[in-house]
């Protein structure tokens, strides 16, 4: 390209002889002659003298400009010819800062000569003189556009500066007019041109320069080849950037750091080691820039430690770290979380006589934010204002967000006022920092107003505005703001749509998350959501991970394999965050082998992957395959954090898998895990009651020396959960004690605990408490405790008129609560109304006419509850998949209704056979209503009614004597069950664990913890 260096202003002294007025547009351009007689003859005089003797006392420098002065003593040819030789001079001294004035007299008598209509080359060579100049651009473009024959240099020039004031629209603009001129790029400009694509993400401008580089031979030039990796890369396409790599006759250095570059952005981390490793190999030695690159790749993706060690190993090399070095790793740390090493490095970079710049100040504001450090963010401002950066736009804008997360919002508004000139970026993060203290008024108010400061709001103020409408789900501002958008000449851009698709995928509009998708590609389609968009966006790892998670909620397959075939396409399959969306998935899709697949061929698995694949296992094979991938975790040497914990305990407590709980219990207590949370406490608390083990819950809450609200809602819920009523109230008590305030969590529990025994009294004073002595608004699940309460106490129709007065729309827990109080107290009449109420909301749950069945057969209604019995059995859409399941040992037992004979099958229904002899031997027979007088011998021992006593059964011979049983079963235990399983305990002696939806049974010597009111 043009570069050039500055001339010296002493080049531009005595320069007298012309003044120009040069207006703003071509057309206006004027030259008046204020030079007087006498400024002429001093002129005339100083030429004589210095003409005269050329080589005598005169620089190079002088030379021109006498030379210039001579112009008003030669014919109009001989003075073209001359003006045509001081701008080559100036050219070939390389400084045109100083020289512009010159450049604008010449041009004057250009002007007033007539020649720029007639002479293109001369017209020509100033649009390069102008462009050199970023302040002259606007008058290069305007005598671009009035020369009558434009030449490439002329191009070349102006589309090199429009690049780096980064206007990439008129960069094709006026590539656009060079071609058709009939004019074809250079190989100077080609790369130009590929940066622009880059910048704008165009990839199909791009491949048709691609082309033209390949017919006109330029195929194996370096500099082509290196604009085309990092065109492509930008463009998300890393596939073409390895191909055009893979394709180059010759790499230099620039090559491989480009293709790393590429690899880390798009969070490759392993491509990007093995390309760098292979440079070395190569014998291509890297610089301190390919060295930078790989340091701040492996920051910017969170690989601290493999940054620090890149910083090592360049020093170890003999390069030493310079301010860039220390940019991209303060800035991958504060992008990532790591903000103590953040502040580590900056301290460090201080300590090596580096002197912060620009970058480094905005890098490390973040550091405290995340921190919600104040007094270290202002001893960074203070740092910026003794380097001279306070006035930076970029430096304001990071103290306003920095200010605004630390919860000064008045500092920050501070720094906004105190600025004379405001720009959109600044204005940008004011917005973000309103919208970060929820103040949505204030941000729209500023964005609005934007124009009066004489800004345009531009697509970062949009996406700011955009976010805060998706997060809220304001659908119509969305639309609203997004065609606002569009009238202002501005269109959405990738990270528009990733807000959008993830958004949406967020609150739960997983296909309209899925439209954004298809829209972003297919803007010509007709559809509403491609009308948003002018040109097709290419996704990146960003929005291919969002729209992921969209057909993992749906359960979409299809569109799931779709994506994926995308994602091969685009290289994106080794990216983390990309191959964690794909096992998650095909897992939610019910294609576990296919996620595992996924799993394993990727290179770079860390912990959250593991956590995914985890909670695939879970849902899709069992809680004894998941342990076994946890236990694969641990000898691949990877470090369990709490999300995978929070995924294990609770399944542990649904399925009553104690052993399992009881191991990750062992390993947390070993101080292991790094990011321990209260939320893990209150999940073995939680994990240990559900198996049956209260006391287990007592003694880790009992060992919690710090407890916070959601630990002691944990130990009321697991009190009330076992019908421990009193203690539940002691716990409040000691709560209140503590100094803790309690939350509408703790009345939840509390309140649980009084619908357990149907205590009115306390329910209504626990239910007043909570807006008088502590201001907490009831919500829908406190008033759905309420009617439990009444329920469990028989006031059916006072928790119908309890119901009537709620300010909430009532939906299936409210009406669900209501008809088991009426199984309980047997009256089809409410019943029926809560039922119907029921089958509207949820016309498929079978366990809603079940119910209603059990209380037509307890109120002698035989007819209709059969009725409905067989209605539910004929129903398609209403199938009923009942289990119960027994943890022994290692290894988890299902037993499921319906399920194929098996050894394990004929051993348990063997035992439950003996078992029921000595039940009947006791005297008894099965007396569930619901059955009425069928006969006993068409019963069917594995039913869904019968399933936990068959896990029942297999527990009683596997287990020890000292071991009670635990048995979770998926629905509610039916009469005959409940009856069966309290008799087997007193006949064998054993304690009995039964976890059904609706109670924890704890059933010793006949008898149950439920009192018989489950």
């Amino acid at each position: 390209m043009f570069l050039t260096q500055l001339l010296p202003t002493t080049l531009l002294c005595n320069t007298q002889f012309l003044s120009c007025n040069l207006h703003s547009t071509p057309s206006s351009f004027k030259v008046e002659a204020t030079t007087t007689t006498s400024q002429i003859s001093r002129n005339k005089e100083f030429f004589n003298q210095n003409y005269k003797y050329p080589n005598s006392q005169l620089s190079s420098k002088d030379k021109v400009i006498c030379g210039f002065r001579n112009l008003s003593h030669k014919i109009e040819e001989d003075e073209i010819s001359e003006c045509v030789s001081i701008l080559n001079k100036i050219s070939k001294n390389g400084n045109f800062d100083d020289c512009s004035c010159v450049c604008r007299q010449v041009h004057g008598r250009f002007v007033k000569l007539g020649v720029l209509k007639s002479d293109a080359f001369v017209g020509n060579k100033l649009v390069v003189m102008y462009a050199r100049k970023t302040e002259l651009v606007g008058d290069a473009r305007k005598l671009f556009d009035e020369i009558p024959k434009r030449e490439v240099p002329a191009f070349a020039a102006l589309i090199g500066s429009l690049c780096r004031l980064e206007k990439w629209v008129d960069v094709f603009l006026v590539f656009g007019m060079m071609v058709n001129d009939g004019l074809l790029p250079d190989r100077f400009l080609v790369p130009t041109i590929l940066k622009a694509c880059s910048a704008m993400e165009v990839e199909r401008v791009g491949r048709m320069v691609h082309g033209f580089a390949i017919r006109r031979g330029l195929r194996n030039d370096v500099f082509i080849e290196n604009a085309l990796i990092d065109m492509y890369a930008n463009c998300g396409d890393l596939r073409s950037s390895k191909s055009v790599f893979d394709t180059m006759s010759e790499k230099d250095v620039v090559s491989w750091t480009v293709l790393v570059v590429a690899y880390m952005v798009h969070g490759l981390v392993d491509e990007a080691v093995d390309t760098f490793r292979s440079m070395e190999s190569d014998g291509e030695q890297g610089d301190s820039i390919s060295w930078n690159a790989l340091v701040f790749g492996f920051a910017y993706n969170g690989e601290i430690e493999l940054a620090f060690g890149a910083l090592e190993e360049m020093q170890e090399k003999g390069l030493r770290p310079n301010v860039n070095t220390w940019n991209g790793i303060i800035s991958g740390c504060s992008q990532n979380g790591y903000y103590e090493d953040a502040i580590d490095s900056y301290i460090k970079m201080f300590s090596s006589s580096l002197t912060p710049n620009v970058v480094t100040i905005v890098s490390i504001l973040p550091a405290c934010s995340g921190l919600e450090d104040l007094e270290l963010g202002e001893i960074i401002h203070g740092h910026a204002i003794k380097l001279g950066l306070s006035g930076n736009t970029h430096v304001d804008g990071s103290l306003i967000g920095m200010y605004s997360k630390c919860h000064r919002i008045d500092c920050a508004e501070s720094i906004f006022r105190r600025l004379k000139h405001k720009n959109s970026a600044i204005c940008n993060e004011m917005i973000a920092a309103y919208l970060s203290e929820g103040d949505v008024k204030a941000a729209l108010k500023l964005f609005h107003s934007m124009k009066a400061f004489g800004l345009k709001p531009d697509e970062i103020t949009y996406n700011t505005i955009l976010a805060a409408h998706v997060r809220d789900g304001r659908k119509k501002e969305i639309y609203e703001l997004l065609y606002e958008m569009l009238e202002t000449g501005l269109h959405p851009n990738v990270v528009t749509f990733n807000i959008l698709i993830s958004g949406s995928q967020q609150s739960g509009h997983s296909i309209e998350s899925l439209r954004f998708f298809q829209a972003m590609q297919s803007p010509y389609s007709g559809s509403f959501h491609s009308s948003l968009i002018r040109k097709s966006i290419q996704p990146n790892t960003v929005t291919v991970t969002s729209a992921l998670a969209a057909c993992a909620d749906l359960g979409s397959l299809r569109h799931g394999k779709e994506l994926h075939g995308y994602v091969v396409r685009k290289g994106f399959e080794s990216n983390n965050f990309v191959s964690g969306a794909l096992v998650d998935m095909y897992s939610k899709c019910d294609e576990i082998e296919i996620a595992t697949e996924v799993f394993w061929r990727t290179k770079d698995r860390n912990t959250v992957m593991w956590n995914t694949l985890i909670a695939g296992y879970i849902d899709r094979k069992g809680i004894h395959d998941a342990f076994g991938v946890f236990d694969r975790m641990l000898e691949e040497g990877f470090n369990p954090n709490s999300v995978t914990f929070n995924i294990l305990l609770p399944v542990c407590g649904e399925v009553g898998a104690l052993r399992f709980g009881k191991e990750i219990h062992g390993y947390l207590s070993k101080g292991l895990l790094v990011d321990s949370s209260k939320y893990l406490t209150s999940a073995l608390i939680d994990m240990y009651a559900k198996c049956g083990s209260i006391w287990d819950a007592t003694r880790v809450f009992d060992t919690e020396t710090d407890k916070d609200n959601a630990v002691w809602n944990a130990m009321i819920s697991s009190f009330s959960a076992h019908g421990m009523t009193r203690n539940a109230f002691a716990l409040f008590e000691q709560l209140e004690n503590s100094g803790n305030v309690p939350d509408g969590k703790t009345f939840t529990a509390v309140l649980s605990a009084c619908a357990r025994d149907g205590l009115i009294l306390e329910g209504w004073k626990y239910f007043t408490r909570m807006s008088t002595d502590f201001g907490i608004i009831p919500s829908l699940e406190h008033y759905t405790c309420m009617i439990g309460v009444m329920g469990t106490a028989g006031l059916l129709d006072e928790a119908l008129e309890f119901m009537r007065q709620m300010p909430f729309t009532l939906d299936a827990c409210v009406w669900g609560t209501l008809l088991r109080a009426c199984r309980t107290h047997s009256n089809p009449v409410i019943g029926e109304r809560a039922a119907r109420a029921l089958f509207e909301l949820e016309p498929d749950n079978a366990s809603n006419y079940i119910l209603l069945s059990n209380i037509y057969a307890a109120s002698g209604l035989w007819n209709s509850s059969k009725n409905l019995r067989n209605f539910v059995n004929n129903s398609k859409s209403m199938t009923v998949k009942e289990c119960s399941c027994i943890s022994i040992g290692s290894k988890l037992h299902v037993f499921e209704r319906g399920m194929d004979s098996s050894p394990l099958l004929e051993k348990a229904m063997e035992i439950w056979n003996k078992l029921g002899d000595e039940i009947r031997i006791a005297g008894h027979s099965v007396q569930d209503p619901v059955l009425g007088n069928e006969d006993e011998d068409d019963l069917d021992a594995c039913s869904c009614s019968h399933t936990e006593k068959l896990a029942i059964s297999l527990g009683i011979v596997s287990l020890s004597n000292s071991q009670p049983i635990r048995v979770s079963k998926n629905l509610r235990m039916c009469f005959d069950c409940h009856v069966a399983a309290k008799l087997i305990s007193d006949i064998v002696r054993r304690e009995i664990f039964v976890k059904d939806v609706s109670f924890y049974h704890h059933m010793k010597n006949g008898a149950c913890s439920c009192q018989d009111r489950w």
